[in-house]
């Protein structure tokens, strides 16, 4: 079985840290976060990979090459125009093959089962088989109804509190479009070749206007879609308390901070956690490494600096008596001393925060 993973998206909702970073490669846990999907699929038996890419796509090529290293074989299919979710895969209708295909949004964290998924849809016969997850509040999200059976049956973008307690006879109202799928690729032939064309809006609702099976596999298990920068930082949170399975670099320290090698930490500085250090950062002397926060490698912190729930990227400099909170730091940035950042803040790469600034 081969999957495909749609990563051609400009990343504007993650921005300003999707600037001059493609969204598949934005750091998480300080792991390219396409990794960790390749690392899933690799788990489940999947190791021929079709990447989709559009909007920096030789900075993905350059860090995944051809795939050996990751223990898989990437093929790249490229959109010149972006031609939506549906059309991005249609678009890479070369590589497929008569096995059913899996197709992975690249914006998903999660673990889940995917040989459960997989199992489901070739005992079931379906056309194509919609992973969904539970939410508390669907109305943000695109809902995906089924009947006892799990058959879908419709899909509604966005719906309101009280259009969903008009279809709860219809069957369940709180599951949504997870953005995994396994499909029959004969499907494919409904999807015009090179114009945009959505698996929500158009491919799955025709499919099910021809009679054709559409299933729906609810799964409990963690997921995410980290294309803003509060869900960014809450993939990270559920790393951090394991809420997540994915592959972490460096010595784990006192069972709560990841320390990767070659970190120098000054004696009298104190490391709450959970937290994630990466490989050649600097921590100066008394500072406080709190809850929640990861360094990204050759980070550097300053004398007496408290960091709280801060993802700070590779290459940033934070100055002495810099206090950090609930904030994103991106590439190369400086901080300068006696800089105070609050939550919701997000810094583009190299950004410069002058002596005793304060944002928030």
């Amino acid at each position: 079985m081969k999957a495909v993973i749609i990563a051609g998206g400009l990343g504007t909702r993650l921005r300003p840290l999707t600037n001059n970073t493609a969204k598949p490669i934005v750091p998480v846990a300080n792991r390219p976060f396409v990794l960790h999907q390749i690392d899933l699929l690799r788990q489940h038996g999947i190791t021929e990979i079709v990447l989709n890419l559009h909007y920096l796509m030789d900075k993905i090529k350059a860090i995944l090459g051809d795939g050996r290293k990751y223990g898989v074989k990437i093929y790249y299919s490229i959109e010149e125009r972006p031609l939506g979710t549906a059309g991005a895969v249609k678009n890479a209708e070369e590589f497929f093959d008569d096995e059913p295909l899996l197709v992975f949004n690249g914006d998903v964290l999660t673990d889940i089962n995917l040989t459960q998924v997989i199992d489901a849809h070739k005992k079931s016969g379906a056309r194509a088989t919609l992973t969904l997850t539970r939410v508390e509040d669907p109305t943000a999200y695109g809902v995906i109804i089924t009947n006892n059976q799990g058959v879908v049956t419709h899909f509604i973008e966005k719906p309101s509190w009280e259009h969903l307690a008009n279809l709860k006879s219809v069957g369940r109202t709180d599951t949504i479009n997870a953005g995994i799928y396994v499909l029959d690729p004969k499907v494919f032939r409904h999807v015009p070749a090179g114009v945009e064309h959505s698996f929500e809006r158009q491919l799955f609702p025709a499919l099910i206007e021809k009679g054709e099976l559409v299933c729906g596999f609810i799964s409990d298990c963690y997921w995410i879609d980290i294309g803003k920068p509060v869900q960014y930082r809450q993939a990270h949170e559920a790393i951090l308390r394991g809420e997540v399975a994915v592959k972490l670099f460096g010595d784990r320290v006192d069972n709560r901070v990841w320390i990767a090698e070659k970190t120098k930490i000054d004696p009298s500085a104190k490391l709450g956690g959970p937290a994630i250090i990466g490989e050649k950062v600097q921590i100066g002397a008394n500072s406080r490494i709190n809850d929640y926060t990861v360094l990204g490698d050759g980070v550097s912190v300053g004398a007496e600096a408290s960091l709280t729930g801060a993802i700070v990227w590779a290459g940033s400099r934070i100055g002495n008596h810099a206090a950090l909170n609930g904030c994103i730091i991106g590439y190369h940035c400086l901080i300068e001393d006696d800089a105070v950042i609050g939550p919701g803040v997000v810094l583009a790469d190299h950004s410069v925060v002058k002596k005793g600034s304060l944002l928030c």
